[in-house]
């Protein structure tokens, strides 16, 4: 029997007994779908993170007080946090050759007041770098300067949450006076909204003012929270680390076999970590969606045990008139594959809808890979070749003249 024909006596054993073939194929359905599903999301979340972070700059650095960790994992001591000063920034800003942009930072947090109205926010003291660093855009108003820095001036720039908050009717709020912890600030620029990142945060809720005014007026600290870089180019961003490590030791007085009191950390390496547990996350998922192909696979062998022991007297006319054991074999191996492979691809196809409903109803970033696709369809041949192939031999192996009289 050649193989054109036993695809047709497959086909139509298939669509003898429709629903029962069906029911073999909704575990695959709902197992592709599944794997499809949680792919997607995982994929495009990843790409989502990625593209937040590459939005805020994919070279910048970021230098903080305190070692990565103190002896024995235990949490440091306060004064260890307040090791970064405005001399080690001024250095950095003297010596340091891979980095462009350069911005100290200190922060406070509290109510931003104008008259009856307030919120909730994040006064960030800052250089003028830092807009350069973060890539922020000023839609209207002016940064401040070098000089308001020098004066520890009271003004302030703020993003569109702040301004929608405090000024409801629509009100230009370039030139007004808010009140933030009881110091007066005078508004000189609003910020282009950047929305929500993707970890949720409301990234237009912040108010950026000279360093100095914050360390002076709002915390009264000698130290910095942070010294935030731009490297040259993203491939430069290694160069850049080696160099302001070596600055900072220097300017720190550490030596040779001690550790550093400061830690350095880049975007791509905070791009890596993340794109790494997403991987770890989606990786579970996926691996317990595919708990239910192995269930429908386990279906799809039961259902062939069936079909072989209802169709024995079949097995046996078509053996006395010269059917080897392959031919047989075969016939309910094309079967198993046919009822699996068509279960893979309307599990894609469903997959792919409840993907595109996810991301329309909820938001939900996604994006399949076309690998998983083609994954999907080698998983399917292979659960249907090798749930399929005992019966398929069980059948192949069956006594023709006990096979014809079988009731």
């Amino acid at each position: 029997m050649n193989f054109t024909n036993l695809i047709k006596v497959a086909l139509k054993a298939i669509a003898n007994n429709k629903f029962r073939s069906f029911l073999s194929m909704l575990g695959i359905i709902i197992g592709v779908a599944a794997v499809i599903v949680m792919m997607a999301i995982g994929q495009g979340s990843k790409e989502s993170i990625r593209k937040n972070i590459s939005s805020m700059g994919s070279n910048i650095i970021m230098i903080r007080p305190g070692a990565d960790k103190g002896p024995g994992g235990v949490r440091q001591d306060p004064s260890a946090m307040q090791t970064l000063k405005v001399e080690d920034y001024k250095q950095i800003k003297a010596e340091a050759k891979y980095c462009t942009y350069i911005s100290p930072e200190v922060t406070a947090s509290g109510q931003i007041i104008n008259g009856n109205n307030n919120t909730s926010t994040t006064m960030y003291g800052e250089a003028p770098e830092y807009l350069d660093i973060k890539q922020w855009e000023v839609t209207s108003g002016s940064c401040f300067s070098d000089d308001d820095i020098k004066k520890s001036a009271k003004v302030c720039v703020v993003g569109k949450t702040v301004v929608d908050e405090l000024f409801p009717d629509g009100q230009d709020p370039i030139g007004k006076i808010v009140r933030f912890k009881s110091i007066p600030f005078r508004i000189i620029g609003v910020l282009k909204s950047k929305g929500y990142n993707s970890f949720g945060m409301d990234q237009d809720n912040l108010c950026i003012t000279p360093y100095t005014t914050v360390m002076k007026r709002l915390t009264a600290q000698t130290y910095l929270s942070s010294i935030n870089c731009s490297a040259i180019t993203e491939e430069m961003t290694d160069d850049a680390i080696s160099e302001l490590t070596a600055i900072l030791r220097s300017q720190h007085k550490i030596k040779d076999d001690a550790e550093d009191d400061f830690t350095i950390r880049s975007q791509q390496e905070m791009m890596e970590t993340m794109s790494s547990t997403m991987d770890t996350v989606t990786l579970i998922l996926v691996v317990a969606a595919a708990f239910s192909l192995l269930v429908a696979g386990i279906g799809i062998m039961n259902i062939m045990l069936v079909s072989v022991t209802e169709r024995t007297k079949e097995i046996g006319l078509r053996m006395s008139v010269g059917a080897r054991g392959i031919d047989i074999s075969n016939q309910f191996l094309i079967e198993s594959i046919i009822i699996s492979v068509t279960g893979g691809i309307l599990g894609i196809l469903l997959g792919a809808a409840l993907t595109t409903s996810a991301s329309l109803l909820f938001g939900l970033p996604t994006s399949i890979p076309l690998w998983s696709i083609v994954v999907s369809f080698i998983v399917c041949t292979i659960i249907g070749v090798g749930f399929g192939y005992f019966p398929a031999q069980k059948a192949a192996r069956m006594d023709p003249i006990e096979a014809i009289r079988y009731e």
